[in-house]
């Protein structure tokens, strides 16, 4: 898929299924993004669009991929 390209359709809702399961997995946006060749805000709208409840900045904290640095 490359960038720039418009998706629209079927095309945009297997793109949000993927999206949201990696997200769901623990991947941050940029890191979709970067793995699939689409812009951070791309992700984030496509994520939105499809009802997926977006983490808090900072990272998974369940993982423990948010730590304080203070």
């Amino acid at each position: 898929m490359h960038k720039g390209k418009w998706i629209t359709g079927s095309a945009r809702k297997d793109l949000a299924r993927t999206f949201t399961e990696e997200y769901g997995e623990g991947r941050s946006i940029r890191a979709i993004a970067e793995a699939h060749g689409r812009s951070y805000g791309f992700v984030h709208r496509v994520l939105t669009e499809a009802g997926a409840p977006l983490r808090a900045r900072g990272g998974d904290a369940r993982s423990g991929a948010a730590k304080s640095t203070r």
